[in-house]
């Protein structure tokens, strides 16, 4: 099961000032190992994030499960939308929301980025998530996204 922090409230000059964050957030919760921060800037040099989707964009920056210590998401609402170079071509987009994954299993992370895009292609789904007030956006997302199946059973 994967611990899930939430962040709202907070500016970023660009996605490297954002990774960055993540990086050094990460790190001081003990879920990644001091190799993670550089390996995950790397890898979004490499492979970039950024998905339009069909009202807003989003960005799922991960890297290598080797730096993981434990798997963590850490989703983050930024003030306002951050550029990241978009995954399927050389364009930027402005990013409404970050969904960072730490996952310390390949197959589990295949898996999980399978949910993630199935479930935000609702564009509902992601309306939702980014008009969360910060106390339900870990709610709202560990319902929509994590546990969808169980969703009308919590009760």
């Amino acid at each position: 099961m994967s611990q899930l922090f939430v962040r709202t409230g907070i500016a970023f000059s660009d996605c490297q000032h954002a990774l960055a964050h993540i990086g050094e957030t990460m790190l001081a919760k003990g879920v990644v190992r001091d190799t993670y921060p550089a390996a995950l800037l790397a890898r979004e040099v490499a492979f970039p994030t950024g998905i339009a989707l069909e009202r807003h964009a989003v960005a799922i920056p991960h890297c290598e499960a080797i730096h993981a210590v434990s798997p963590a998401i850490y989703l983050i609402r930024p003030d306002s939308p951050v550029r990241f170079q978009c995954a399927d071509d050389e364009g930027e987009i402005a990013v409404s929301l970050i969904i960072a994954l730490i996952v310390d299993n390949p197959a589990a992370q295949l898996t999980l980025l399978r949910r993630l895009f199935g479930k935000l292609q609702d564009p509902d789904v992601l309306d939702e998530l980014l008009q969360a007030s910060e106390a339900e956006l870990a709610t709202r997302f560990q319902q929509t996204i994590l546990e969808p199946e169980h969703c009308d059973q919590a009760s």
